[in-house]
């Protein structure tokens, strides 16, 4: 295979080597936004950490058997997979592989070819196996399989109608919602559907008429906008769903830098499909807001209302665990890389995931969400209390509260607005 440019420079993702064009440049450490798509080597260094998080969260279904029985194997798609890092992460970290059936599609021959000689350069080494299953896709171009994970040069909605999988990922440049009827359509009867929208403009409200038409919701630009966003796409998931009678289960949900991604849990099931809209409706800007299922006064939405969180499987990804399944080891460390790079590849690891076990209880359950920044204004204070103090102070009371991993500061807790401002008059 003749690829031009090949072999551009190494960059380590994880545990997994990277084959970088030599126009794009070498990834900063913590990346931050949106980058540019800069051809068929392109890599956005700033969703490491998504790719980080559904290596986890498959090797959780895996290892707990929450999603398909234990003997049973598990089909994972990466239905947009550009040049393949997600579905070579999942099939180089994932520590249980003998269930484990990845399959890699994308439109673009050049991405897709520059993912597979990728893969070959750097084998997992395992010598797995499993029969090719081109014969499930109706495309043009038959699947082949490659140490262990099949690349099919296609187009991802036919091939999500045409095969069913218990695990897909929707990763598209900007909006998913063109994808999600197929993506939905193609999951089993128990699966779990993981989609990222980079489209945060029509998601947080300061794109009006791009929400109205994609999400059919209303935004306001505030402190609660990541949250929202992150609830619309959970709501247009939960319609589309409801349509081929299946439920949405969310297990992790959150706004990440530029993007939102959700992984929810899908069930066939007409009698809970039926019942979508118990938790569907509008945030009421009054202080506290509110959720209300009819819009009033100055308000966002439709959005999901319910929990966002699975706090039995959050609650298993701590740093720990992110550490000893996805942080490099000696052996995968690329020959230029110094003890500063693999430092800051561990941190890069650990920040991925640094709130979420400690706030799954309160994610999964009702809760009120509070914005420091906006915390000292509600309580007529002039300096804004700690993270530590305000968490001391509910305590104290009787509350739970958690530090939550969104782009500003913020707070989960199980207390009353009342309470909150007095820990917080109580703290300055």
């Amino acid at each position: 295979m003749d690829l031009e440019g090949w072999p551009g420079h190494i960059w380590l993702e994880g545990r997994t080597a990277v084959h970088l064009r030599d126009h794009q440049e070498r990834p900063s450490h913590m990346p931050r936004g949106p980058a540019a798509k800069t051809g068929e080597g392109f890599l956005n260094p700033a969703m490491a950490p998504a790719r980080t998080r559904s290596v986890l969260l498959l090797a959780d279904a895996l290892e707990h058997d929450w999603l398909v029985p234990h003997t049973k194997p598990i089909r994972a798609l990466d239905a947009l997979c550009a040049t393949g890092v997600r579905c070579r992460r999942w099939r180089k970290e994932i520590p249980n592989q003998d269930r484990l059936r990845v399959t890699a599609n994308d439109l673009d021959r050049d991405a897709l070819d520059w993912g597979i000689r990728s893969h070959k350069e750097h084998p997992v080494g395992d010598d797995k196996e499993w029969v090719s299953e081109a014969n499930r896709f109706e495309t043009d171009q038959e699947g082949k399989v490659v140490d262990g994970i099949q690349w099919v040069n296609g187009d991802a909605r036919k091939i999500m109608v045409n095969a069913p999988f218990q695990w897909i990922d929707v990763d598209p440049f900007g909006s998913p919602v063109s994808f999600l009827d197929s993506a939905i359509q193609s999951i089993s009867r128990v699966g779990v559907l993981e989609v990222t929208a980079t489209d945060t403009a029509a998601l947080c409200g300061s794109a009006k008429t791009s929400a109205a038409r994609r999400y059919g919701s209303t935004g306001i630009v505030d402190s609660y906008m990541y949250d929202d966003a992150t609830r619309i796409l959970l709501a247009t998931i939960a319609r589309i769903a409801a349509m081929h009678d299946k439920s949405i289960h969310p297990i992790l949900s959150l706004f990440d830098g530029h993007h939102v991604r959700v992984s929810v849990l899908l069930k066939k099931s007409k009698e809970i499909a039926s019942e979508w809209r118990n938790n569907i409706g509008y945030r009421i800007r009054s202080q506290p807001y509110h959720f209300s299922d009819q819009p009033s006064g100055k308000f966002s939405g439709p959005m999901w209302t319910g929990p966002i969180f699975n706090a039995e499987i959050i609650q298993r990804m701590t740093v720990e665990r992110a550490l000893k399944i996805c942080a490099g080891q000696e052996s995968d460390y690329p020959a230029d890389w110094s003890e500063k790079d693999i430092e800051h590849s561990r941190r890069e690891i650990e920040r991925t995931v640094r709130h979420l076990s400690e706030s799954a209880s309160l994610l999964s359950q009702d809760h009120l969400l509070v914005a420091i920044d906006d915390l000292g204004a509600a309580a007529g204070i002039g300096q804004l209390p700690s993270m530590k103090a305000m968490k001391q102070g509910l305590a104290e009371r009787g509350f739970e509260m958690a530090h939550c991993q969104m782009p500003e500061p913020m707070f989960a807790t199980d207390a009353d607005w009342d309470t909150v401002l007095d820990v917080a008059k109580s703290s300055k």
